[in-house]
């Protein structure tokens, strides 16, 4: 701001403003604040439209969806390598596509046969009846009911589970995970 508009500006808050004048220039004092805290000195908050392209160009996407998926499973293949290297190819593969749509635009989440027909609430429940049964605390009345409906209902449960389900429910049991990441990791690969 040169030095009149300066003393114009200083002027008018000292001696003409009313109340109401008065909160307005506050409100944007503390905004003006903020901006030059958040984006440095530039004279106005940067644009959407620029930052956007300048993240596209960043980010090699060129505007293609498909691209962008590709730049974000990239992304978290990496990260899944550094926060935990001791997963195998195999499992972060299962990982990252159940978290990311693959090219057909649907949930990547299937078991053997690729079936993707199981609605998570059913599959939820279908884990939770599973794990229980594998850790001895499922109740006898539970286990004789299904497999009067089922059969062998815990083999049909495990061979329904798609991979990444069953890798997840391994490690649990197994105690290589506790029930506090079983549950966040489960909810990630089922997007719920």
């Amino acid at each position: 701001m040169a030095n009149q508009e300066l003393v114009q500006a200083l002027d008018y808050i000292l001696n003409r403003c009313d109340e109401r004048d008065i909160e307005a220039i506050a409100a944007a004092v503390i905004r003006r604040r903020r901006d030059i805290a958040m984006f440095g000195a530039m004279p106005v908050a940067p644009d959407p439209r620029h930052l956007a392209e300048e993240l596209t160009a960043q980010l090699n996407i060129d505007g293609n969806i498909e691209s962008l998926k590709d730049s974000v499973r990239d992304y978290a293949i990496n990260i899944i390598k550094q926060q935990a290297p001791e997963l195998s190819e195999e499992q972060i593969a299962e990982l990252t596509s159940s978290w990311i749509p693959d090219r057909r635009g649907g949930k990547n989440i299937s078991n053997e046969d690729g079936d993707q027909g199981i609605p998570d609430k059913l599959l939820v429940s279908m884990i939770g009846q599973f794990v229980s049964f594998s850790q001895g605390k499922m109740e006898q009345e539970e286990d004789v009911a299904l497999r009067r409906e089922m059969g062998a209902w815990p083999d049909k449960y495990w061979h329904a589970f798609p991979k990444v389900i069953r890798l997840l429910i391994k490690d649990f049991l197994k105690g290589e995970i506790d029930e506090k990441d079983f549950n966040m990791k489960l909810k990630l690969a089922l997007h719920i």
